[in-house]
Parts: structure tokens; sequence; C-alpha cells
């Protein structure tokens, strides 16, 4: 016995080392463990439920005190696969290589992948059993989610909701852990998963052919469980339930009520409260976050945040604190309005003041709260009429999507709301590309004089759009256009290039180029149905160029994609048809809504239309985009053709699938 008591006390003594190197790689490495563990978690459960679950499965990694396995043996060398096998600490690419992070890692695998696993006596429609188990963090009265990313976020987030969780494990272990395919298959074995090998296969399709993109978004706020946004959950569900448990409740303390209520009044109060004094503090124009004049030129988040108060009624806290309670809650004489998938709830803490003034016969008022939403108050200074409260995503906005908001809109023209960091404003007309912009004159405060409004029935004569310039201390010789689509923030547009020969792909730039005015002004029209949509960006992608049988001219084909502050976007295929005249209207082949084509998760598109030559004869042309090599016609017409253009005489109505090869493998049906 003598000669194993040491032995016995070494033991023990390495299992509370372990457990608290363990305990330290948990909370040192927690946001990594945490987004680890969302990515992994079924997207099943709802982005509320995912952010408190990864925040239980990596709070759970280590084992319940008085446990037999509350002392796990953490040896202080260990055998480590991967890139973190190389190295020690941390990097952007490789995950922690000490190997108690390692078995904390592995323990966060393991209880993330469980809720997705179902016994098979299991019924189908019900959680997993690890999903029933009761966990910390618990929320009431809210709901939680992280920051809403872009197009490209939610475009990732659905193809990691299509496969199963032994493929998002690895597919987050590759770009959040940086782990190669070999340690990603042992560390998935080791995780008690059926194929490790087919998972990696499957992950490795994931986010291509932009690797690199899709590691960034990974590592955006879109997926980060630690940075969350709040709203409240379903008011009037709780209603009903509390006023259902207030009843029962009543019976059995209308007596001490009753005393309480007599007490009260003796001591002076028993008056009446108002509603919104829960949200007094956030109500209080005192309470506004004001941000200081020059803040934008020294910081590195140029967007809402960087706007200054402006305004000669910025001081006016009568004005200031009707705006705030019409917000907090809105009477009935108050309109109010919402670009879609905008929450009209009540700010959560005290908003940042942009604007106070009179505009055009209104006393205005701008917000912008950490919701990420700019919210509009503008009350008659004289008449009947009510007020009005208008509110607008401003999710990620940056340089040219913060830029400017809009202060009044009138009948005729609308006016403007300028970013500090703009430098010079002129006006322009997208249907006449040749004629050059014209100065817009912009007041101290930033608000600029009436511009007219796009035409939203009716003939498209003109349309109007503001030609930005930012300061040279954000970005040098930075010009950019922006057009005004009924909501408060305008719509910024952009344009890619057509492919170049043997040039890598292009991306999206400014639309200011001739190239860029010349294909705006035959689509500046199709924008005309975006209008109120909550339309962030408009990009118009020249895909490719044809030439046109019968010894014609080239002709373009255009894929304009508008993306919503929300998140999914809406994509126009038109072709642009040699035309006498440079304004003359594309022609619409395709429209497809909540889609990821022509984005960075949907490079590849194919379309086609009838086309009558000047003979008189019918055609079937077909076009698609760089990395197709090949189209198929069948139907009504069987034919093929090398390239990404394809021409076959075909009667006017004649019904044709076209479908297309792809450079690296793989087909593509046109879009409709």
């Amino acid at each position: 016995m003598p000669i194993h008591q040491p032995q016995q006390r070494t033991d023990a003594q390495s299992d509370r080392t372990g457990v608290r190197q363990a305990e330290a790689a948990l909370v040192e490495h927690y946001p990594r463990l945490v987004r680890l563990a969302y990515v992994v978690l079924p997207p099943g459960l709802g982005r509320h439920r995912r952010v408190l679950t990864a925040h239980a499965v990596v709070q759970r990694a280590l084992p319940a005190a008085g446990s037999k396995a509350s002392s796990p043996r953490v040896p202080a060398q260990s055998r480590r696969t991967g890139p973190s096998a190389s190295t020690e600490g941390t990097s952007a690419d490789r995950g922690p290589a000490h190997p108690a992070y390692g078995w904390v890692r592995l323990r966060v695998l393991r209880a993330a992948l469980a809720h997705e696993r179902r016994p098979r006596w299991w019924p189908g429609r019900l959680p997993a059993p690890a999903a029933l188990r009761p966990a910390l963090p618990v929320v009431w009265g809210l709901r939680l989610f992280p920051r809403a990313g872009g197009v490209d976020e939610l475009a990732l987030d659905r193809a990691l909701s299509a496969v199963d969780g032994p493929v998002r494990a690895a597919f987050a272990l590759h770009l959040l852990e940086g782990l190669d395919e070999s340690g990603v298959r042992e560390l998935l074995a080791e995780a008690a998963v059926a194929d490790p090998a087919g998972a990696v296969r499957r992950a490795a399709r994931l986010g291509r052919p932009d690797r690199a993109g899709a590691q960034a978004m990974l590592r955006s706020g879109e997926f980060d469980p630690c940075t969350v946004q709040t709203r409240p959950s379903d008011l009037l569900r709780r209603r009903h339930r509390v006023r259902a448990a207030a009843v029962a409740a009543a019976l059995c303390v209308v007596a001490g009520g009753l005393t309480v209520a007599v007490e009260q009044r003796a001591r002076g109060g028993g008056e009446e409260r108002s509603p919104a004094g829960v949200f007094a503090p956030v109500l209080d124009p005192a309470e506004l976050m004001r941000t200081a004049a020059e803040r934008w030129a020294d910081t590195s988040r140029v967007d809402f945040t960087a706007w200054p108060a402006r305004g000669g009624r910025t001081d006016d806290d009568a004005l200031l604190g009707r705006a705030l309670r019409a917000w907090a809650e809105p009477p009935e004489s108050v309109r109010v309005s919402t670009t879609p998938g905008t929450a009209a709830a009540p700010p959560a803490e005290p908003p940042r003041l942009l604007f106070a003034d009179e505009v055009d016969g209104a006393a205005v008022v701008l917000f912008h709260d950490s919701a990420d939403r700019v919210v509009r108050y503008a009350e008659p200074l004289s008449g009947a009429g009510g007020a009005a409260l208008d509110f607008a995503r401003t999710d990620d906005a940056d340089v040219t999507t913060g830029a400017a908001v809009v202060v009044s809109r009138t009948a005729d023209g609308a006016r403007f709301l300028l970013a500090p960091w703009i430098a010079e404003s002129t006006t322009r007309d997208l249907l006449a590309p040749d004629t050059p912009g014209r100065p817009l004159e912009v007041g101290p405060d930033g608000v600029t004089a009436e511009v007219p409004r796009p035409a939203a029935g009716g003939a498209c004569g003109t349309w109007p759009v503001l030609q930005l310039r930012s300061s040279e201390q954000i970005v040098e010789k930075h010009a950019f256009l922006v057009t005004d689509l009924g909501d408060l923030a305008p719509v910024h547009l952009t344009y890619t290039p057509k492919p170049g020969r043997g040039a890598p792909a292009r991306q999206p730039r400014e639309a200011t180029s001739t190239e860029a005015l010349l294909a705006w002004a035959r689509t500046a029209c199709s924008l005309r149905t975006l209008a109120g949509s909550g339309v962030r960006s408009v990009n118009n992608w020249a895909f490719a160029e044809q030439k046109l049988p019968e010894g014609g001219a080239s002709a373009d084909w255009l894929c304009t994609r508008a993306d919503t502050w929300r998140g999914p976007g809406r994509v126009l295929v038109q072709f642009l048809s040699p035309a006498a005249s440079p304004t003359e209207p594309a022609s619409v082949v395709a429209d497809r809504d909540d889609t990821a084509l022509c984005s960075r998760f949907g490079q590849h598109v194919l379309a086609g239309t009838h086309w009558k030559a000047p003979s008189g004869r019918w055609y079937v042309l077909a076009a698609g985009s760089r990395a197709v090599t090949r189209i198929e016609a069948s139907g009504a017409v069987r034919d093929a053709a090398g390239g990404p253009t394809f021409a076959v005489r075909a009667p006017r109505d004649a019904d044709v699938e076209l479908t297309a090869s792809l450079r690296e493998g793989g087909t593509l049906t046109a879009v409709h």
C-alpha cells in the first residue's frame, strides 16, 4: 500500500492540473468555441435557440463537479493533428495548439453534434434528446440573434442548413480552426461521426470557388453568437399567458393586493403611471448619444455611428422628447411606415441623434439606434396633419450605403442629409449618359436642395441620381452613384464589367465609367419594380457579349442584382440588343426573387431569349457566364454549341430547355 499512495497523489494532482488547464482554455477561447458550436448546431433550432444552445454547449464542456469525469487528465504533451500541430499559440488561421484546448473543443463538438442525432426509435418530428436537456443560459421575454449579414452571408447560411451536422462540423473545423483534411477526419472520428471522410468531401464543395470569402463570412457577425441583437418575443402571446396566470393568481392574493393598494394610496403612491415609464431612461433627450463633429475622420468605422448631430433644433428637448415618445408608443395619429424586414420596436438603449431641424414645413428628427435602424420623425409646423414615423434598416452600412438619408420627400422630389465625409455632390440623369453632372447645392447642415424623384409610373423619360464624392481623408478619388427608390436610405448603384479574356473574375465597381453609364442608361427604368422594397444596392453585371446571327452586331447580357438590407436578393436578366438609341430599354428575359444568382455565391448564370433578326427569321439565343464551356438546347429544338454563347433557328414561340456545362464540372439550367 505505501508503495502506491504516492502514485495516486500524483494522478490526482495531474487531474487537477488538467482541469485547471481546460478551464483556462475554455475561458480564453470562449468566443471561438461558441462560434464553432453555433455553426455545427442544427439551423432548424432557429437563431435564438442556436445562440443559447451554443453558449450552453460550451459552458457544459467541463464535467460537473463531483462526477467521475470531473478531473480529466489533460497531458502536458499530446499528439496533435492538422495545422495546429506545427505551432504553439493561435493565429487567425490556426486553432490554439495547447492540448487542453483540443480536449475542450472535442467535448464541444460532440455535444453540438448530439443535437442532431436521433435514435432509430425517436420520433422524427421531435428534437433530438440532447436538445431537450435543460441548459443555461436561459432568456425570458427576449429573442437573441447575431447581427444580420448581407446576401452572401445569407446564401452561406442556407447552404449550411442544407447539409447535416458532420458536414457543417468539417466545414467549420477547416475554415475556423485551420485543420487540414486529415486533421478534420481524425477529429470527426473521435467525435463518433459515422463517415468522417464523406463529411470532409461534402464540406469541400461548400463555399466554392471563393473559400477565402467563405472563411471571412464565417468569422463575420452573421455567425457570431457572442455579439447579438435583441428583440421582444411574441408580445401578444405573452400578454394572453400572463393574463390567464394573473386571473388565477388574483384569486389567491386579492386581499393582500387590496391592502397594498390602500397603503400605496395612503403614502401618495397611487398616481397613474404612463406605460412609457418603462422606457424612461431611453426617452430622455438628455441621454441621447451625440457624435463629435470630426469623429468620422478619426475612425475606421465609417457608417452612421460616425455622423454628428446636425440641424438648428438639436437642443430642442421638447421636440426630441415628442419624437422619442412617439417612437416608444406611437399614438393613433402618427403614421408609421417600415421598410420590409425592419422592426418598429422601441429603442433598447438611448439612440444616436443625427439631425433635428425644420425642413419643407415640418420639424424633422433623425435617429440611429443600436439595432442598426435609421428612424425619421416628422411633425407639421402648422395645420391639422399628424406626425409620421419611418423606420429603415442600415445593417453594416459603409462609406456608400451610409452616405445619405432622406430628410424630406414631396411629390416632386426629395432632400437628403449627406454624410459628413461627402466632399462633393452633383446630380445627373441616368438616361442622359453623355450629359455631365450638375452641382447640387448643400446647406451648412448637410441638407441638399431638392432632387427630382424618378417617375413611379407612366413614361420613364428621366432617372435622376446623386453622384457623390468621398473626402480624400476616406478614399482618394472615390465617386459613386445613389438613387432614390422610396426608402429612407438611397440605393447604391454599381457595375461589373464584361469578362476579360484570360482575366480573373471581375468585381463590382462604381458605376461612374462611360461603359457603366451606357449600361445603366438602358436598364435604369427597370429599377421602378424595386421601389419601396428595402433595397441596399443594385449591381449591373455584364456577364456575356454575343455576336448575333446573320452577320449582325454584338449584343450584351446583363444580370441586374438587387440586394436588400435584410439579406434576400432579386435578379433581373436583361438582353441588350443593338439599338438606335442609347437609352432604349433592355429586354427583361428572367426575373427571380430570393436567389443567390449573380452574387459571390451564385457566380454562374445561364439565360436565353427569342430574337428576331432583321431578315424576319426567329432565333433562340443563349449566353452564360465565363465558366460556361458548352450550351445545349432540347425540346422543340435540339442543338448544342461550345463556348458561353449559343444561337439556333427556332419558331417564335418554340419551347426550348437550355442547359450548360461548367469548366470545373457540373451543369447549369437557364434562369427564367
